[in-house]
């Protein structure tokens, strides 16, 4: 028999309606995102701080936030990608980046970013160098670091030595570190120096010495090593002056019986460092202040570098993980990690506001990180990093410990980083 139009029509919206019973109820819930970073138990604090008011004002995004120590957090990230769940947010120091995201496991940001016009103009515009690649941002910074010189006010009192003032130049630099080294115990033996520095890695000083002597670290096409180069190894030498002929900056092996922070420790005069250090030296027992880097041949030269968030490839809540770095970027959540005293934020309103000139437990000039940004260069991100980081600074071990001599050291070392660069360029 024949049914009917009607007939037909109800039972199909019948089926429809059991059909759609049978299918599981969508979600309420909130979506969850995990957000992974290197750090301290006080930064994970004033982490869970932002995530708190982040959460309040994203009621259907929940972040968890996972803290290890430096060595521990790349390790447990390797481990993470390997068995295919990587985390949606993770921190990026710059200089590592170019290897990650020539992997191809980083979210292109540039569709997001392009979704709010506008929204990178607050920032410092070196700070985000490092994130951008072929026009598109595969990674954001969060902060930034810029190196200033530390001086302990009391040795220098002491000695009567003037402070250092912001036109210094390397001489006035060289002839204080003289002037502050010291036997203060009368045993023949130096016992503070008027100046100390980690020469391993290149931000804390090297690269600096080498910029303002006209230098170059790696060509912009990161082929070359170009820490060779006639005006670089001038750079080189005023550093091997101060630790082999004047003596008056610890060699490596000196420098290892004090700890990592010499100048925590009251040995060292003058010590360059980012405002990472800040919240540490709370609690030395000297007065001390801040000054910029010294004006050398080339002009003054600094090293600026940024901690960062990248978003996994394949995180499947990726639209949440861009809400939580815009409000970790913002005004709200910059200022909170402003309160940290960790860094200098990347956001021009913050940076140059009283919340980080006048930071409560602070007398020194913070000014001069901010002033430090108009001369600072770039830290290099190139891949291969820690490869070629890895040669540079063992490779260069003996000339500060006076067994070798400098341009024989460096005949060596420059050909063994090119081949790091080739190796990573094919």
């Amino acid at each position: 028999m024949k049914k009917s139009f009607a007939y037909i029509m109800s039972l199909l919206i019948i089926s429809t309606m059991m059909l759609g019973a049978c299918k599981p109820a969508a979600s309420s819930g909130p979506v969850e995102i995990k957000y992974m970073m290197w750090g301290s138990p006080e930064e994970l604090a004033v982490w869970q701080t932002i995530v708190n008011e982040f959460e309040t004002s994203h009621p259907n995004i929940k972040v968890t936030v996972d803290v290890s120590d430096w060595d521990g957090y790349w390790e447990k990230l390797k481990v993470l990608y390997a068995s295919n769940t990587p985390p949606d947010v993770f921190a990026m120091d710059a200089p590592l980046f170019r290897d990650w995201q020539s992997r191809g496991v980083l979210l292109d940001l540039q569709p997001y970013i392009d979704q709010k016009p506008g929204f990178l103009d607050g920032f410092y515009p070196q700070a985000l160098q490092n994130y951008n690649i072929d026009g598109h941002y595969y990674g954001l910074p969060r902060d930034c670091q810029t190196i200033v010189m530390f001086y302990n006010k009391d040795m220098f009192d002491a000695a009567n030595v003037a402070y250092p003032q912001a036109n210094w130049t390397y001489d006035d630099f060289r002839q204080i570190a003289s002037q502050l080294t010291k036997d203060n115990n009368g045993d023949g033996k130096t016992d503070q120096w008027g100046f100390g520095a980690d020469l391993w890695d290149m931000e804390l000083f090297w690269s600096e010495a080498i910029w303002a002597h006209g230098g170059d670290i790696i060509s912009q096409d990161h082929t070359q090593t170009l820490i060779g180069d006639p005006q670089a190894r001038e750079g080189w030498k005023f550093i091997s002056d101060l630790v082999v002929t004047d003596q008056s900056m610890p060699n490596p092996d000196t420098a290892a019986q004090f700890g990592y922070d010499l100048y925590a420790a009251g040995v060292v005069a003058m010590w360059p460092m980012g405002h990472w250090a800040v919240p540490d030296y709370k609690a030395v027992e000297f007065q001390y202040d801040v000054a910029p880097m010294p004006v050398g041949p080339a002009g003054q030269a600094t090293s600026i570098n940024s901690a960062g968030f990248v978003v996994s490839k394949d995180s499947k809540n990726p639209e949440a993980a861009w809400e939580f770095i815009q409000f970790a970027m913002s005004e709200t959540g910059q200022t909170r990690l402003t309160q940290l005293g960790f860094a200098l934020p990347v956001l021009k309103s913050v940076a140059e506001s009283d919340t980080f000139l006048k930071q409560d437990g602070y007398s020194m000039n913070q000014q001069v990180f901010i002033d430090s940004i108009a001369f600072a260069h770039v830290k290099p991100s190139f891949k291969g990093y820690d490869e070629w980081a890895t040669i540079v600074g063992d490779g260069m071990n003996p000339v500060w410990l006076g067994e070798q001599e400098l341009n024989t050291t460096l005949a060596e070392i420059v050909p063994a980083a090119n081949e790091v660069l080739t190796k990573y360029n094919q």
